[in-house]
């Protein structure tokens, strides 16, 4: 029998956030709930706050947890805004003993991949078509590319360089707000990472989410790039119901 709700977890740099969701609709069930990532991020730190999302809920299922981290196998292989001490860690087993489940009940996932999945799933249809880029602009930059649907998994062309820069130390949210830009002078930088990006995979389509997706009309009519950009229509909660798709279908990288 097909699971109808499932349980995701979105792991940040600012917020850990979790909630029920509807797997029919892709949507949540209810309201999210959100506690500050710890400082430090840590392995054993953020595994506590996860746990207290999970009680808060009551749920006893399959959870999908997502990090701002390349994970291959459950193993998180690089850490992006959270602990250093990341890198090696064993984020399945981690969660499994913490959350007392076994590890096939856990599913890992890059948040970026996890937020792509859902927009596949549940956001437009032209984004099952050809080679399509999802990019998440919040703390960093992250991004889940896709041929056709199929999910390729663990890119990081957030961290592209770009004249000289990181791509996400000059084009993430979190600088626009870090260094006071208006929509029209930050705009004018996601511009010129895109058209570097572009011209490197040459996309179908770009899909730009995190939360500065919800003010997207303040910025994305700017860009003046050839590819076609649509706005996430899942906007911040896509990696809660990405993650929550992974578990209830087993999906893992």
């Amino acid at each position: 029998m097909t699971a109808t709700r499932g349980f995701g977890i979105d792991i940040g740099g600012s917020g850990i956030k979790g909630a029920l969701v509807d797997l029919e609709k892709g949507a949540l069930i209810g309201d999210r709930f959100r506690i500050d990532t710890p400082r430090p991020a840590a392995p054993d730190a953020v595994a506590d706050v996860v746990a207290q999302i999970v009680a808060h809920f009551g749920w006893d299922g399959p959870v999908g947890i997502t990090l701002p981290a390349v994970v291959k196998k459950g193993v998180a292989h690089t850490a992006a805004n959270i602990d250093p001490a990341w890198i090696g860690t064993d984020a399945d087993a981690l969660f499994a003993k913490r959350l007392d489940r076994h590890e096939d009940d856990i599913a890992m996932l890059n948040d970026a991949d996890a937020a792509g999945m859902a927009e596949i799933r549940y956001g437009d249809p032209a984004a099952r078509k050809g080679v399509t880029t999802l990019l998440t602009f919040g703390t960093g930059i992250g991004s889940a590319l896709f041929q056709h649907g199929t999910l390729m998994p663990n890119t990081e062309f957030g961290h592209l360089e770009v004249d000289g820069h990181d791509a996400e130390k000059k084009a993430a949210a979190s600088v626009k707000d870090n260094e006071g830009l208006s929509y029209p002078q930050w705009a004018k930088r996601v511009n010129r990472y895109l058209s570097v990006l572009e011209n490197l995979i040459w996309p179908d389509l770009f899909i730009v989410g995190g939360g500065v997706s919800k003010k997207a009309e303040k910025w994305v009519p700017l860009l003046e790039i050839r590819t076609p950009v649509l706005v996430a229509s899942l906007q911040n909660n896509a990696g809660i119901v990405g993650a929550a798709l992974a578990a209830a279908e087993g999906l893992e990288h």
